[in-house]
């Protein structure tokens, strides 16, 4: 069993959990009742520069506990004012140590439009993060199939929620081509094994058409990667352990954000 295949065996486990503790058709309710999204996550992408999605995550199975007693109200007040154009927040539990509570906290504490970033495979957990105040979901292709991601990217869009679709390999890009995902997260691990390769973005942004926007996801840690990447028309990248790892957030992230604006008249926006 790979890493993944692991972590959504106890998703799909723990949604039914859930689902038998507050029945489905109330927290429907509830998400529709939330109305639209205030804060549009895709419009935090549309900057000249290339734009920061700061990541608050506890853990993960590869690297372990990130950060002792991590204050998510706290973390997310000084990406905030680091300069990040937008916060993920990842709720998962079994695996990472998430909750649905981080991004309700992450969500009150700044002015920052939100992902929900999970392992979502049911429309439940879709009801949940809109109630929990998300502005956006994050989709996996590798963990969906192309009728479930179509019918979630559907439901999600119903709600008024944006959606970041994950790719990793051309197979899964060209899928969420197919299902018309107009903003496309490239990550850069792969999920199967942990591993990570940065230079799996600049393998497929050839293979990306104009009019989607590109999220590069992991490996990235200091400022000459962030160059690069606005060099070859990347619209953000997702940043979460180096970030939870730095003694000063605020700092780590203004420090990521020093790259030099290589690309004038911004020509690195939007493919």
């Amino acid at each position: 069993m790979t890493v993944l295949e692991g972590i959504l065996q106890s998703t799909r486990a723990e949604v039914q959990r859930r689902k038998h503790e507050h029945p489905e058709a109330k927290l429907r309710d509830r998400a529709l009742a939330a109305g639209g999204a205030e804060r549009r996550f895709r419009d935090a992408l549309t900057g000249s520069e290339i734009d920061v999605i700061a990541e608050f995550k506890r853990r993960s199975p590869s690297a372990g506990r990130l950060r002792e007693d991590a204050d998510v109200a706290e973390i997310a007040r000084a990406y905030e004012r680091g300069g990040a154009n937008a916060l993920s927040v990842l709720t998962e539990g079994p695996n990472f140590d998430g909750s649905l509570e981080d991004l309700r906290a992450a969500r009150a504490a700044c002015g920052l439009s939100v992902l929900c970033k999970d392992f979502i495979v049911d429309r439940y957990q879709l009801y949940e993060a809109k109630v929990a105040g998300a502005d956006a979901v994050l989709l996996i292709v590798a963990a969906l199939s192309p009728a479930e991601l179509t019918a979630l990217r559907d439901d999600a869009r119903g709600l008024g929620m944006d959606v970041l679709v994950e790719v990793h390999d051309a197979v899964e890009l060209r899928v969420a081509l197919d299902a018309g995902s107009d903003l496309v997260g490239i990550n850069n691990r792969d999920l199967r094994d942990f591993s990570v390769d940065v230079e799996r973005t600049f393998a497929l942004l050839d293979e990306i058409p104009t009019g989607v926007a590109v999220v590069s996801e992991s490996g990235i840690a200091d400022a000459g990667q962030l160059a690069r990447l606005s060099e070859a028309g990347v619209a953000g990248v997702l940043v979460g352990e180096s970030l939870m790892r730095a003694p000063r957030p605020e700092e780590a992230l203004r420090a990521l954000r020093t790259y030099p604006a290589a690309v004038p008249d911004g020509g690195r926006a939007e493919r």
